[in-house]
């Protein structure tokens, strides 16, 4: 049975067609009035005609029974107990809830079931004021700035994801472009497409009547923000994608369906829906809070059709997960029902309050404007310490390299300084290569150390530096003072000079060989049988000549 929303007749004009194939009918029935606009016809169950219970019996029904045939029945049963029939007991004090808080005691029921659907503890004896506190402090507590700055900062994921369209976006767009054509005239626009499985979803609902009051309609219209703004947030971070955690995602970030919350105005649900954003899911970033916002207004802009098409598919990932399907039975298939008959009028009046209503980082009550001040702080103080550590390390490259440079420099001015004694060497060879004898002579003055005859410096076992070919080698310095060096070449002279004139002596001047050294009894036997005595020789002495142009220059 149908019931239709505008008047139809019958007339003749009406067709029926059965396709074997596909085993449906197709009926054609003419409306009483031709082009008048049927609103809702693809909101299935809302067409269905509400069931009515049915039955024979008696609405009053007078009971007697006489006292015979009572203990005749009594005895037919062999009672080994006592069996009393469950009857529900109702607290004194019960606080309702679920869709326009119409239901209570169903988690006395079921509370194995009720920690993994819910965060509220004991929602029967839990008013509505305390379940707001305690959700509050919840929020609080589990808020962590780390993970919130880290999602600030590093939001490559959440770029990526504010990037996605969802399908009403495209809707929407279709939406704005048609001229001349409004969203009441249209409730379900051509756009807005149910398919086969959500068709069969409809059609499995029973149509039934709400009867609601004021506040509780309001209760409802502001939980349907609340469960859109789940969803939109959803369908966005796994981009359309169902998973395993989609049933988490929607009921934890609604409080009307985790906290059993009944709100009382818009801005409570944004920043509520807020909060929840920026403590639980995985990505926790205000910008996702304001797209879901705007993807909600869109919804709502749409009409009816697409907010039913986003119930059915919170309906279906409800269904797919245990235990979440409790609150299916609680609020989504009542919004399913409810929203097939709700005037287009009051569903864009709350999307025209929805806009109307302003959303920012101080509502959320989170302090995230001081958090993200001081972390930029922070950031500005490491990269001054950063560029700190980079002058100071330049700082120290240029002073090895100056150090290096003016070693350079000084070993360059040391070279220098040998190349000007070289220099100076060189000024003192002739054009043909020849050594003066004279500076040739008092250089080795100057610099040769005492020099016995067997060409070795006094002292040391060094060879004396040589004059040979007329090339001069360069000579080392002597340690010893050049007054001293004079008066010892002085006093081996005139030792010298006495020798060669005492022809008797043994040779003592100076000139004695490494063999008389080493035998000296034999040489002296040699010197008393033979009378051969060392001399001086006569050539000229070349240490006298240096010593008299020495006392010349002195």
């Amino acid at each position: 049975r149908l019931t239709l929303p505008g008047r139809i007749v019958e007339d003749g004009r009406e067709k029926a067609s059965y396709n074997t194939d596909e085993g449906t009918f197709t009926i054609q029935l003419p409306k009483e009035v031709p082009g008048q606009y049927f609103e809702g016809l693809d909101m299935l169950t809302s067409l269905l005609a509400p069931k009515k219970s049915r039955s024979a019996k008696p609405l009053v029904e007078e009971m007697a029974a006489s006292a015979e045939l009572s203990d005749e029945n009594e005895e037919e049963f062999d009672w080994e107990m006592e069996q009393i029939p469950f009857e529900e007991s109702t607290p004194a004090l019960q606080h309702p809830y679920g869709f326009g808080n119409l239901r209570s005691g169903v988690f006395q029921r079921l509370q194995d079931e009720l920690s993994d659907v819910i965060d509220i503890k004991d929602p029967e004896q839990t008013p509505a004021e305390e379940r707001r506190r305690k959700r509050l402090a919840a929020e609080a507590a589990k808020f962590e700035p780390d993970h919130y700055l880290a999602d600030f900062f590093e939001d490559e994921a959440i770029k990526h994801l504010l990037k996605y369209k969802p399908w009403w976006i495209d809707a929407h767009k279709k939406m704005t472009a048609l001229q001349g054509e409004s969203l009441q005239e249209h409730d379900s626009p051509p756009f807005v497409v149910f398919s086969e499985e959500e068709r069969e979803q409809m059609r499995n609902f029973t149509n039934k009547s709400y009867l609601l009051d004021k506040r509780s309609r309001q209760h409802i219209y502001l939980g349907l923000i609340d469960i859109l703004l789940a969803y939109c947030y959803e369908i966005r971070v796994n981009e359309g994608d169902k998973n395993v955690e989609s049933s988490w995602n929607i009921r934890k970030l609604s409080a009307t369906l985790c906290w059993l919350e009944s709100f009382s105005s818009i801005h409570d649900v944004l920043v509520s829906f807020g909060r929840r954003v920026l403590c639980y899911p995985l990505y926790r970033h205000f910008e996702l809070v304001t797209r879901a916002f705007s993807d909600t207004v869109k919804i709502l802009q749409l009409g009816k059709a697409a907010v039913l098409k986003c119930l059915l598919d919170i309906h279906k990932i409800f269904m797919e997960s245990d235990p979440a399907y409790i609150l299916n039975d609680l609020f989504i298939t009542d919004y399913c029902i409810w929203i097939q008959k709700v005037k287009s009028k009051k569903l864009a009046a709350l999307c025209e309050s929805l806009q109307k209503t302003t959303l920012s980082k101080s509502h959320m009550g989170l302090e995230l404007e001081e958090l993200e001040a001081a972390a930029v702080l922070v950031q500005e103080e490491e990269k001054a310490l950063k560029a700190a550590g980079t002058v100071s390390k330049q700082q120290l490259l240029c002073s090895e390299s100056e150090t290096s440079d003016s070693e350079e420099s000084s070993s360059t001015s040391s070279s220098e300084t040998e190349g000007s004694d070289s220099d100076e060497q060189e000024s003192s060879t002739s054009e043909d290569g020849e050594i003066n004898p004279f500076q040739g002579m008092l250089q080795e003055e100057r610099t040769a150390p005492l020099i016995d005859c067997n060409g070795l410096r006094q002292g040391t076992n060094t060879p004396a530096v040589e004059v040979s070919d007329g090339k001069s080698k360069v000579p080392l310095q002597s340690t010893t003072p050049p007054g001293k060096l004079v008066e010892e070449l002085e006093m081996q002279i005139r030792s010298a000079m006495r020798l060669s004139e005492q022809p008797e002596g043994l040779a003592t001047a100076g000139c004695i060989s490494q063999e008389q050294e080493e035998n000296p009894d034999r040489f002296a036997e040699d010197a008393a049988g033979k009378g051969n005595f060392l001399e001086v020789s006569p050539k000229p002495n070349p240490l006298l000549f240096l010593c008299s142009t020495n006392e010349d220059e002195d």
